[in-house]
């Protein structure tokens, strides 16, 4: 059995592969139950989770990434709240075939897929990118973005900002044209890329341009939200799955519950983009929304690029 560490996991999912086995996987499908989660009791802090998301091709292989969720660490200097590894195995016999890093096939999937759905959704000469966030997964997307798209800019915003600055100075020694901002305004940008932890809205719709993509990346619970029900009844509205979307996604959700938008606004989610069976982008000035809260297959996909990349 294969055992990946960060290092590794990275470099078997190299961003244009990774967009095309996404790309793939949302085809082709899988099965992929919702995960399942379990209380953790801890000792010094609040409840902490154990996640379960497993997802499997019959006769090809299965997989679950396995989530531990603990508030108690950050107690402890240099101890991650959250660690996650990927258990791949046959799909046939069940013999284990890879350990991956869950961290880094979860910051780099989630990313491909936002670029993906982006080839479908952004203006293809989009140029000037304005990514909200510092973290790794806000990383993770200034570099996949930057793989697809010609970008001569790359502002980078957060509401800590000594972290943006830390951030574009990464990015800017990894070669790509990156600044820190002070503010999220997404005046000049052709694509906006959310992903943070916000619970009030951070961009609103009479704020964004005509032909803006906006990537909403961070809301990933009902209570979350990156963009206010303007931004999402005035946009093409696109989601990973629609299950996903409805249940979780706080921009949608919302949205909803505040009367501004119906089930019906979602114009398609990312297997119909992929499948050829919604064009995406219809116009120049079509504003387009992207939203995510991530889908076990994409997992699966890219923790079998990384077990079949020689």
């Amino acid at each position: 059995m294969r055992l990946m560490d960060k290092a590794e996991t990275e470099a078997r999912l190299p961003w244009p592969a990774l967009r095309d086995a996404l790309e793939g996987i949302f085809r082709q499908g899988c099965e992929a139950p919702l995960r399942h989660r379990h209380p953790l009791p801890q000792k010094e802090a609040a409840e902490g989770s154990l996640l379960l998301m497993p997802a499997w091709q019959a006769h090809r292989y299965t997989g679950v990434k396995i989530v531990h969720v603990n508030p108690a660490n950050a107690r402890q200097p240099g101890l991650q709240a959250v660690h996650s590894v990927y258990l791949l195995s046959d799909g046939e016999s069940g013999r284990p075939l890879a350990i991956l890093d869950g961290g880094t096939l979860t910051d780099r999937r989630t990313a491909a897929a936002s670029v993906l759905a982006a080839g479908f959704l952004a203006r293809p000469e989009s140029r000037r990118l304005l990514l909200l966030g510092s973290g790794k997964v806000a990383h993770a997307l200034a570099q996949a973005y930057a793989a697809r798209f010609p970008l001569e800019e790359i502002r980078v915003w957060s509401r800590r900002p000594e972290s943006a600055a830390r951030l574009s100075a990464t990015l800017a020694a990894e070669g790509l044209p990156a600044r820190a901002v002070d503010s999220p305004d997404p005046a000049g940008a052709d694509i906006v890329s959310a992903a943070t932890l916000s619970t009030l809205p951070l961009l609103r719709g009479a704020d964004v341009a005509p032909g803006t993509h906006v990537d909403l990346v961070g809301a990933f619970r009902p209570d979350m939200r990156e963009s206010d029900a303007g931004l999402v009844a005035r946009a093409s509205l696109f989601v990973d799955t629609r299950p996903g979307a409805l249940a979780e996604a706080g921009d949608v959700v919302q949205a909803i519950a505040e009367g501004a938008i119906g089930p019906g606004h979602i114009a398609a989610d990312l297997f119909q983009l992929c499948r050829g069976e919604h064009p995406g982008r219809r116009s120049a000035a079509e504003v387009t929304l992207f939203k995510s809260v991530g889908w076990a297959g994409e997992d699966l996909a890219a923790a079998v690029l990384a077990y079949e990349t020689a």
